[in-house]
């Protein structure tokens, strides 16, 4: 199967309101280049380095997302580009990324990672921190960055009940923490769902999927 068949395949299965990240960590440019051909323009990178390698090499219509653990002395790399940051799961990251925002003269979209899932190698605030981080005058101080929505990453498990249960707490906590006002803050985004989980993700009220494998293959690590 090509790159392009399988973006379409997986795009056909998408309602118009879920936004696509092609998930083309370790992958070459080569293969993400086939998917940009086939009209995909949002990709997302675990590895700030190897984003911003190909960030350079290709078009600058892109937009790249970072879904991995961010650490702060790497914002750097990636603040004169990124679109969205999916990680965030700590102000000290928040207060790095507006610092960096700032010198680029831009405003960087974040999303609050809420942990979700029951593993400890999960990252990820808990609702009770989210809302402290949200209305800490810190946070309110912060004019490069942008909070636009949230993301979670569900239990590695082939129990659908516990995913589905995951996911319905993202969409709790999005429906909690929509209410709070302030200029740096506009939840509309739930990053939620990859290739095995999507569709379960989409019916709990996801607005965006990270979907790797299903369009490019297995990875190579």
């Amino acid at each position: 199967m090509s790159i392009q068949t399988n973006l379409n395949s997986i795009k056909s299965q998408l309602p118009e309101h879920v936004t696509l990240v092609a998930v083309s960590k370790t992958k070459p440019v080569s293969d993400l280049m086939e998917a940009y051909q086939a009209g995909q323009r949002i990709f997302g990178e675990n590895k700030i380095q190897e984003m911003a390698d190909k960030q350079m090499q290709m078009p600058k219509d892109i937009e790249w997302h970072m879904i991995g653990h961010v650490q702060t002395n790497k914002v750097k790399y990636m603040a004169p580009f990124v679109s969205l940051i999916h990680g965030v799961d700590r102000l000290k990251l928040l207060i790095e990324i507006n610092k960096q925002a700032l010198k680029h003269k831009r405003i960087i979209n974040c999303l609050l990672q809420i942990k979700i899932a029951s593993e400890a190698s999960k990252f990820g605030l808990s609702l009770e921190d989210a809302t402290a981080l949200i209305q800490s005058d810190t946070f309110s101080e912060l004019k490069n960055i942008k909070v636009v929505g949230l993301m979670g990453m569900a239990t590695f498990t082939n129990d659908e009940i516990q995913v589905e249960q995951e996911f319905n707490t993202l969409k709790l906590a999005f429906d909690t923490l929509k209410h709070f006002k302030a200029p740096n803050l506009k939840l509309k985004t739930i990053s939620m769902g990859m290739s095995g989980d999507f569709k379960l993700a989409i019916k709990c009220g996801s607005t965006m999927v990270r979907i790797g494998s299903s369009i490019f293959g297995l990875r190579n690590y």
